[in-house]
């Protein structure tokens, strides 16, 4: 079993033009994002400004907005806790992943450049290599960069941004549906016609793949709900 990536750690770098309460709500992001904080975890202002080595007033300003998106909610007089997806929600945050996804491929189809193609190749190679190892953790991050390169060779910033978002939100969802047997072996064979229809200028057959590839994921993540 991969180990559970520690919380948000380390101090806020200065400096680079960011305020310091976008930083903080930067790598507070960047946390649900590998899954440092899991839906339930209590965030506490005085524990993140310790881990961040800030005080606690970006972190309160960071906190603020982490509760505006709805990632976080009240957990009585303790503090925040991570919120828990309810079924509906998961239907819908699948819903537009997949269209946006399938968007991205077809983009993709058009504007990949050579290296970018053989980037996703290189990426899929050592996705199967993490899935021979059996790390699901390793699967999972090497799954989004995946995703990331076909989004940035869509050469589309506004998709770009909107799929930074719809991931915050995925993370959300807890374990990687690459726990789910079979699912990493299927995985592989779906991107792999996606990079092949990417590669071979397809926008309507990488879009159509892309799709179907989302439909495929949601059907393992309710697999994972039921057992919850």
């Amino acid at each position: 079993m991969a180990r559970r990536p520690t919380k948000a750690g380390g101090s806020i770098a200065r400096g680079g033009g960011v305020a310091l309460g976008e930083a903080v709500f930067r790598s507070l992001c960047e946390a649900l994002q590998a899954g440092s904080y899991r839906a339930g975890d209590r965030l506490r202002e005085e524990e993140v400004a310790q881990r961040l080595k800030v005080s606690r007033t970006p972190v309160r300003e960071a906190l603020g907005r982490l509760a505006a998106r709805g990632f976080v909610e009240p957990a009585g007089g303790r503090g925040l806790i991570v919120r828990n997806l309810d079924i509906s929600e998961v239907l819908e945050l699948y819903a537009m992943r997949e269209i946006m996804e399938g968007a991205a491929a077809r983009l993709a189809a058009e504007h990949a450049s050579t290296p970018e193609i053989d980037a996703l190749r290189d990426i899929e190679q050592a996705f199967v290599e993490a899935s021979a190892a059996e790390t699901a953790g390793e699967m999972a991050r090497l799954n989004r960069a995946f995703h990331e390169a076909i989004y940035r060779a869509a050469r589309n910033r506004y998709l770009d941004n909107a799929s930074g978002e719809l991931q915050d939100w995925i993370a959300l969802l807890g374990p990687t549906t690459f726990t789910v047997s079979g699912r990493p072996s299927t995985s592989h064979g779906e991107h792999q016609a996606i990079i092949d229809a990417i590669a071979a200028r397809d926008g309507g057959k990488a879009e159509q793949l892309a799709r179907a590839h989302i439909r495929e994921a949601l059907r393992c993540r309710l697999k994972l709900l039921q057992k919850q």
